[in-house]
């Protein structure tokens, strides 16, 4: 019999893959020759194919094992040696140390150049199946990429600094936050990306969690819709989103190690309900596994997180991804359904081909999760050969960022109309340090490198108003001789220390009370990934901007001159001590490039501010109710952080246990007013669906805006329920005065219903339920009630991720 003879009776028959990997990872001398002219065959036949849809499954089994790994992990950090030697002394003499480490290198991938300078990460090509390098790219307020290439300044790769998540948030608006989805999908489309690293939608548990700025809201339904409106404007350019961390990747402090111990209910309602509203609005492309373990496994080494909640309960059809450095266990991740892991390394490629051949991961499961990267691949602009030109329209961005930010600003305090500023204002005296420095975002991934960042100074400026010269001639001068420089890479990414605010004296005050018409005094905060915050000088006022406060307040005042604080800020800080010495506060966030001319459109009445918050400001720090247990115990090492609040975060805590707050979630203010209409409640039975109906009419002299609030309080059987909680909301259209808008919102059983653990099933309990039209989660303005006469079971789920420990959760006296 003839070789070819022996290779077409051979091909005949179903194939063993794993025999074939064997075979193939052996010196040729120990094979049969047929069995070489059969490796030879099934190569060259293969070899002709390229990837598409129909043949997927086919090529895939007809991989090398060697080629599968080389998709499932990624092609590591690109960095010159040099840059990598100076990362990993920074990572020895900072504390970094304890968020990455850096393993081996592919050296063969570093000789690969980038196609997109200063992206996050890529995936390794494979020219003989028609498979392209994917890149990815941070972040969630904006493109992260180097926006100088080669020291050739003369052709940049600026991108639009976005403002971040918790002002879009603040919005309540979802085709806001879907308007600048929508361009920032256009910079990574134009800069040739295939992914987004964003949005990130963790929710915020504590105030002192270093990347909130990253993050919508405390509450799970703003968060999911939120996200879904994020992701559905990236995607309609073709290009794909990545919600992140999945889940509870809640703070900074030894991230990488540290176990959530999260009860059942509240990991179901809270921290996964978010995901699962994105995820069944939006089809984001990929998701990312956070870092830290929850109840005792990590996230990305858990079939049941991966798996069986995402894929199986949710119906997930994208790709799962790692978080840069994620994870332990190679093969676990594989088995888990961590489909690609980032930015790889060769000891994972090593791990999983070992594991293979020795018949330790199943070929099946390495197929599925190569299958599920290659139907990423099949999306990409790269695979498509989408022309891509460098240019993006920053200019029509930029635009965006600006009107995105006024949207979501938050008029806090406004006493006897202290704002809009009024025409007889001519002269403001700027003071505080981000009046100047404007912070657009925060540091880490979450960085943007835009062309420029418009300061509050220049955004009154261009609005025609004169400032102080001498109050700016002091600032500039003391940010010059506190200019923080670059120590190491890793403050490349992680920020430098931030400038302490400026004092001034006594006498440089009372001579800007005189000479000006009116004080806008601003107050910083920077943070972002690689920590979390402090209580003293950050979510504390420092005794300098106390002091500040309380003598600009007074010297202005005896004038009878308005005062107006404005908070650059990316987290919730503590206000109550202090609110009363200024006539206004503007809550401002981090705004982004365009910052400074969206907070004087603001302050000048050009948009009237229509932000509500998104998150709830506390009387004090100890109000809080994680506050015992953040970041987790050992307080100077945490290894682990009890969820001893359950259910009860931010306003759901605040309500039912009735405890004042400063600013309660929900809240805002106007320039103009807005009447309600007595709501009417329709009910289907037959349908199980309720319909309301409200008009809003601005009855106030200015155009505006107003979100409506819908929260419900339901029944109680064997479980205990929130006060209220959070299940409708939507913004009215621009309302001219006296124009009105009708606001139609339909409630299923499963907007009712609560997760029972002990049935791992979704309840909507018989009785009574009650539906608040509310100003915010304090101030009710109506209400309607109906009644569901049987309970009804509306999902039944797997019973997984249980709590290793009993939880001693909060529970209010019933």
């Amino acid at each position: 019999m003839f070789i070819g003879e022996q290779i077409n009776l051979v091909s005949d028959l179903p194939l063993n893959h794993d025999l074939m990997y064997r075979c193939q990872s052996l010196p040729r001398l120990m094979l049969p020759v047929w069995l070489i002219g059969l490796l030879s065959a099934t190569s060259l036949s293969v070899g002709a194919q390229q990837l598409n849809v129909k043949r997927l499954q086919e090529i895939v089994h007809h991989m090398t094992l060697d080629q599968k790994v080389h998709v499932v992990v990624g092609m590591g950090i690109y960095l010159p040696p040099s840059a990598i030697k100076q990362l990993q002394r920074a990572l020895h003499d900072t504390s970094m140390l304890h968020h990455f480490h850096l393993p081996p290198i592919d050296s063969n991938a570093l000789k690969i150049p980038e196609k997109v300078a200063g992206a996050a990460g890529r995936t390794y090509a494979n020219p003989q199946f028609g498979i392209p390098s994917l890149t990815f790219s941070d972040g969630p307020a904006g493109v992260r990429i180097n926006p100088i290439r080669d020291h050739d300044s003369s052709h940049t790769f600026y991108a639009t600094a976005f403002p971040v998540a918790t002002l879009l948030a603040s919005s309540w608006d979802t085709a806001c936050v879907r308007a600048v989805g929508q361009a920032m999908g256009d910079e990574v489309k134009n800069y040739g990306i295939d992914v987004l690293l964003g949005p990130g939608m963790n929710i915020q548990r504590n105030p002192l969690c270093g990347r909130n700025f990253e993050y919508y809201s405390e509450d799970p339904v703003i968060t999911g819709h939120m996200a879904a409106g994020m992701v559905s404007g990236i995607q309609s350019n073709g290009v794909g989103a990545c919600i992140k961390h999945f889940a509870c990747n809640n703070q900074e402090t030894n991230r990488n190690s540290i176990d959530e111990v999260v009860g059942q209910r509240a990991l179901r309602e809270i921290y996964l309900r978010g995901f699962e509203i994105a995820v069944q609005q939006a089809q984001p492309w990929t998701l990312m596994s956070s870092y830290n373990k929850i109840n005792g496994s990590y996230t990305s080494e858990s079939h049941n997180l991966l798996t069986t909640i995402l894929r199986k309960e949710w119906g997930f059809k994208g790709m799962v991804m790692t978080d840069w450095f994620g994870g332990k266990n190679a093969v676990a991740q594989m088995e888990a359904g961590n489909d690609l892991l980032m930015p790889g390394s060769p000891l994972q490629m090593k791990a999983i081909e070992q594991a293979v051949l020795a018949g330790q991961l199943d070929t099946n499961i390495l197929n599925r999760n190569v299958e599920n990267v290659l139907r990423l691949v099949l999306k990409s602009p790269s695979f498509h050969h989408v022309i891509y030109s460098n240019h993006p329209d920053l200019h029509a961005h930029a635009r965006i960022a600006r009107w995105a930010a006024t949207q979501g600003m938050v008029l806090l305090k406004n006493q006897n109309h202290a704002l809009p500023i009024a025409p007889s204002i001519h002269q403001i005296a700027l003071l505080g340090l981000s009046g100047y420095r404007l912070i657009p975002g925060g540091t880490g991934s979450g960085t943007v490198h835009a062309s420029y960042t418009i300061s509050l100074w220049q955004g009154l400026k261009d609005a025609g108003f004169h400032l102080d010269p001498e109050l700016k001639t002091i600032y500039e001068q003391y940010i010059h001789n506190h200019q923080p420089q670059l120590r190491n890479p890793m403050e490349a990414l992680f920020g430098t220390p931030a400038i302490p605010e400026m004092p001034l004296t006594q006498s440089a005050i009372q001579q800007a009370a005189q000479h000006n018409d009116i004080a806008i005094l601003c107050i910083g905060r920077q943070s972002g990934e690689g920590a979390d915050r402090h209580i003293t000088n950050d979510f504390l006022l420092s005794d300098t901007e106390r002091v500040l406060i309380e003598q600009v307040c007074r010297a202005f005042h005896a004038q009878h001159k308005p005062v107006v604080v404005v908070l650059n800020i990316g987290g919730v800080i503590e206000t109550a001590s202090w609110r009363d010495f200024p006539d206004a506060i503007l809550l401002a966030w981090q705004p982004g490039e365009e910052g400074g001319h969206a907070i004087a459109d603001v302050l000048t009445g050009k948009v009237n501010p229509s932000g509500r918050l998104a998150v709830t400001f506390p009387m004090k720090y100890t109000d809080e109710p994680s506050a015992n247990n953040f970041p987790g115990t050992p307080p100077d090492d945490p290894q682990k952080v009890v969820y001893q609040e359950g259910i009860y975060v931010g306003y759901r805590y605040f309500t039912t246990f009735h405890v004042p707050v400063a600013y309660p979630f929900g809240y805002g203010l106007s320039y103009t007013e807005f009447h309600y209409s007595k709501p009417e409640l329709r009910s289907y039975p037959d349908q199980d669906r309720w319909e309301l109906s409200v008009t809003i009419t601005n009855v106030g002299q200015r155009a505006g805006k107003e979100v409506v609030q819908l929260y419900i309080h339901a029944p109680t059987s064997t479980l205990d329920k929130p006060m209220r909680e959070l299940k409708k909301f939507a913004k009215t259209r621009l309302l001219q005065p006296g124009q009105s808008e009708t606001m139609h919102f339909i409630f299923t059983p499963n907007d009712l219903s609560s997760f029972y653990p002990k049935q791992s099933a979704w309840i909507a309990d018989a009785g009574t339920y009650t539906i608040y039209l509310a100003k915010d989660a304090s101030q009710m303005i109506s209400s309607v009630e109906f009644r569901l006469a049987q309970p009804i079971i509306t999902e039944r789920v797997h019973r997984v991720l249980l709590p290793q420990e009993q939880i001693d959760e909060l529970h209010p006296a019933r």
